[in-house]
């Protein structure tokens, strides 16, 4: 079984919202620059969905999470994958300055109305973005809750 899987087929990832100013961490991958996501990734063996978080966000933007709060589950088809996805997902604040390494390409930040909003993967567009508006996060998204 490939890690990050589950016995039923579900990938599981654990992702962070990071919202500053108004604005929502995304961040592309080589394998698809095209497509926007959180940063997060798969847990390792034993690890927490925290430590996890923590983990990723190290190797991916060389920053540690602070303030991490559970923000909620997510199901949806992984956009680069293609297979059944549960994405677990935190609000944190960042110790550091994101800077992309490892596998990703780039990063920004989007409030849901500019020019990523496309370009967001499906499960960032139709479901993060309103979860964080439902919670008050996100004030400035423009989808209808």
């Amino acid at each position: 079984m490939l890690a990050g899987m589950l016995s039923d087929g579900v990938m599981k990832v654990v992702a962070a919202a990071v919202v500053d100013r108004g604005r929502l961490l995304v961040v592309s991958k080589k394998a698809a620059p095209e497509v926007f996501y959180l940063p997060g990734g798969k847990a390792e063996a034993g690890e927490s969905p925290e430590e996890t978080l923590v983990r990723e966000l190290s190797e991916e933007l060389g920053v540690v999470p602070r303030d991490m709060d559970l923000l909620g589950q997510i199901e949806d088809m992984a956009a680069l994958e293609g297979v059944p996805m549960r994405m677990t997902v935190f609000t944190a604040r960042l110790a550091g300055r994101p800077t992309p390494a490892a596998e990703l390409a780039a990063l920004g930040w989007t409030d849901g109305r500019d020019d990523y909003e496309p370009r967001l993967a499906p499960a960032v567009r139709n479901q993060v973005l309103p979860l964080l508006v439902r919670a008050g996060v996100l004030v400035r998204a423009h989808h209808e809750i």
